[in-house]
């Protein structure tokens, strides 16, 4: 039996994959709870703020397991930094490119979209951002980068991938993605005062 957690949490699905595809503003309630095969009142029932409380759920859900990807993807301690920053990057084209160029998270088209717009979606999608940078700042000050420098150095490394994400969608080439991963690598190298070579990314 479904509970009233699961339509909630199917709602949330729902959008989270509806901003992706299509975008915030394109994207209407009664879509949403088509979609995830809920009453139509489930939708206000779950969110009385309407679409607005709903994106900012969906913002702060996708960020928190954005979240966890990245510490999935730098738990090493002992890894190169900049060769896992560059095969984080070829591993985000390779996604790009199965999911057709449409972006697979929702966070950076909303903000694109109604942050200068929509107060409450700003503030979360800036707190996802800062968490990102924050996460990835400590992964950089563990591998020997100076605290200052690795939060400058990682909000570098995810503005990179934010707006190589845009010109792939643009172009249909990952292209821009595969250049980003030199990019940061390099920035990364920089950060850490190596002279050694940048992991080229394939």
């Amino acid at each position: 039996m479904r509970t009233t957690g699961d339509t909630r949490q199917r709602i949330v699905a729902a959008a989270t994959e509806l901003f992706r595809r299509q975008g915030y503003a394109a994207t209407g309630m009664k879509q949403i709870v088509s979609e995830a095969g809920a009453p139509y009142g489930s939708a206000y029932h779950f969110f009385p703020g309407g679409k607005g409380q709903l994106g900012e759920e969906v913002i702060r859900t996708s960020g928190a397991a954005y979240l966890e990807l990245i510490g999935t993807l730098f738990a090493d301690p002992g890894a190169d930094p900049a060769a896992a920053t560059a095969a984080a990057f070829t591993g985000a084209a390779e996604t790009l490119r199965e999911l057709d160029f449409t972006d697979p998270c929702p966070i950076a088209t909303v903000a694109l979209e109604v942050a200068s717009t929509h107060e409450g979606l700003r503030r979360a999608t800036a707190d996802v951002f800062a968490s990102w940078i924050e996460a990835l700042a400590a992964f950089y000050a563990a591998a020997g980068v100076a605290t200052d420098t690795a939060r400058d150095t990682a909000g570098s490394v995810i503005a990179l991938l934010e707006g190589a994400f845009m010109l792939a969608r643009a172009a249909h080439d990952t292209a821009p993605v595969l250049a980003a991963a030199r990019a940061s690598a390099a920035i990364v190298r920089e950060a850490l005062g190596s002279a050694g070579p940048c992991p080229a990314a394939p």
